[in-house]
C-alpha cells in the first residue's frame, strides 16, 4: 500500500505531521478525519523500500516477544516513539537485534514510518509484524497493536514448544536406540560370531540373520551413515521445491496420530494469525495471504490461498474453506457464524483457544503413548539380538546333555 505524508491540526489547534499507510489518498484523509485531525497537506510518498543487508540469522521469537511487550508498555505510558526505540536498543544484549533496533530508530528519526523502518529488516520483523504495525500507525492504535502482537508471538512460541516437546522424546529415544544397536552389531556380535565359527555347528536362522547384519555394519558402516546423512540432505532440499514440499507435507498430515496433531496445530495457527490481523485492521485479503505464508504446511497454505481467491471474487470465507476438505466442519461452521454476526475476529480467537487446548491435550496423550511404545520397541530389538546370540548355546547344551 502507498505511503502518505500528512500535516494537519488537532481540535486543540496543535500542528502535527507524520506518515501513514493507506489504500488511497481518500482513504488516508478519512483515517485522519476519524482521528479528528484537520488536514492541511497530504502527499503521496510511494517508493520502494530497500532492504537492509542481512545482519545475521533470524531473531529468536522469544526475544521478539519481550521487545514487543516492552515497546507496547512504553508507548502506553506516553513515551515518544523514538525514545522508546532508544531505550530498547540501549538495553538489548543481543548484538544483532541491538543493531536492528538502532537502525529502525535512525530511520524513524529521518522521517520514515515505523512500519517502513521495520520492513527493511525481514530477518527480525516478518510480513505479519510489519503489516500489523502499519495498521496500528494508520489507526492511531500502535500501543494496542503491539499488545496484540506480543500476545500472538507468546502463543505462537508456546505452540512451537509444544510441538518440540512432542517430537524431542521419541527422536532422542530412536537416536539412542539406533546408536546402541549399531555399537552392539559393530563390536559385540563379531566376538560371538568368532566363537560360533569355532564350534563348527549349523547356526539357527535368527543367529545367522544377526551375524549377517553385523558383517554389513562392520564392512559398510561408514557408508550406511553417509547414505543416511545424504538422504536427509536430499529430502531437505527436495522439501524446498514446489512439488517436493507438497508431497512431503501431505505425507506428514497422513501419518496416524502425528498427522492429526499437525493439522490441529495448523488450524490453531491459522485462526490465531487471521484473528490478530483482522482485529488490528489489516484488510482480509492481505490477512489471508500473510496467514497462508506463515501456515508452515504447503497443503494448508494452498487451501488458504484458494479461499483468498474466492473471497476476492466476493464469496465468504467459510464456504470455500469447507470446499478445501482440509478443515473440520466445526471450524467452517463457527467461522460462518462469525461472518454472519460481524464478529469474525472473536470467533477465530475462540477457535484458536479451543485448538491450542486440543494440541496441549494431544501432546500430553502422545507423550504417554510414546513412552510404552518406545520401551516395547527397544525391548524387542535388544531382546531379539540377545536371543539370537544365546540360541546356538542352548542348542549346544542340549546336545551335550
Amino acid at each position: 500500500m502507498p505511503n502518505f505524508v500528512w500535516k494537519g491540526k488537532t481540535r486543540a489547534g496543535k500542528t502535527e505531521e507524520g506518515v501513514l499507510i493507506a489504500n488511497s489518498k481518500d482513504a488516508a484523509a478519512a483515517i485522519l478525519r476519524r482521528q479528528q485531525i484537520n488536514v492541511v497537506s497530504l502527499k503521496s510518498k510511494d517508493k520502494r523500500i530497500p532492504l537492509m543487508p542481512r545482519l545475521g540469522g533470524r531473531i529468536n521469537s522469544s526475544k521478539l516477544s519481550i521487545f514487543t511487550r516492552q515497546f507496547s508498555v512504553m508507548l502506553d505510558a506516553g513515551l515518544p516513539l523514538v525514545q522508546c526505540l532508544e531505550i530498547l536498543g540501549g538495553q538489548e544484549e543481543h548484538k544483532i537485534f541491538k543493531a536492528v533496533i538502532e537502525s529502525v530508530r535512525t530511520d524513524v528519526e529521518s522521517g520514515m514510518s515505523l512500519a517502513e523502518a521495520m520492513k527493511r529488516h525481514p530477518n527480525a520483523f516478518d510480513n505479519l509484524y510489519v503489516n500489523m504495525i502499519a495498521a496500528g500507525e494508520a489507526g492511531g492504535i500502535l500501543d494496542i497493536i503491539l499488545q496484540r502482537l506480543s500476545t500472538y508471538i507468546e502463543k505462537a512460541v508456546k505452540l512451537k514448544n509444544q510441538v518440540k516437546s512432542a517430537l524431542m522424546y521419541p527422536v532422542a529415544v530412536i537416536v539412542i536406540a539406533a546408536s546402541v544397536v549399531y555399537i552392539i552389531l559393530w563390536k559385540v556380535i563379531p566376538v560371538f560370531a568368532q566363537l560360533f565359527a569355532g564350534m563348527g555347528a549349523q547356526l539357527p536362522y535368527l543367529t545367522r540373520l544377526v551375524v549377517t547384519a553385523s558383517n554389513l555394519v562392520g564392512q559398510y558402516g561408514a557408508w550406511i551413515i553417509l547414505f543416511l546423512i545424504l538422504a536427509y540432505i536430499a529430502l531437505r532440499e527436495w522439501h524446498k521445491t514446489y512439488r517436493g514440499r507438497r508431497i512431503l507435507d501431505r505425507i506428514q498430515l497422513a501419518i496416524p496420530i502425528i498427522g492429526g496433531l499437525l493439522l490441529k496445530i495448523s488450524i490453531a495457527r491459522f485462526c490465531r494469525t487471521l484473528a490478530t490481523l483482522t482485529s488490528s485492521g489489516v484488510p482480509i485479503l492481505d490477512g489471508l495471504e500473510i496467514t497462508a505464508r506463515t501456515s508452515g504446511n504447503a497443503i494448508v497454505e494452498d487451501s488458504i490461498m484458494s479461499v483468498r481467491k474466492s473471497v476476492e471474487e466476493g464469496k465468504t470465507i467459510s464456504a470455500p474453506l469447507q470446499e478445501t476438505k482440509v478443515y473440520p466442519m466445526m471450524v467452517c461452521q463457527m467461522i460462518s457464524v462469525g461472518e454472519q454476526t460481524g464478529a469474525l475476529d472473536q470467533m477465530l480467537s475462540k477457535i484458536a483457544d479451543f485448538y491450542e487446548d486440543e494440541v496441549d491435550t494431544a501432546v500430553g496423550g502422545l507423550m504417554k503413548l510414546i513412552e510404552p511404545i518406545m520401551i516395547v520397541f527397544l525391548g524387542i530389538v535388544i531382546g531379539t539380538i540377545v536371543v539370537a546370540m544365546y540360541l546356538p548355546m542352548f542348542s549346544l547344551f542340549s546336545k551335550i546333555g
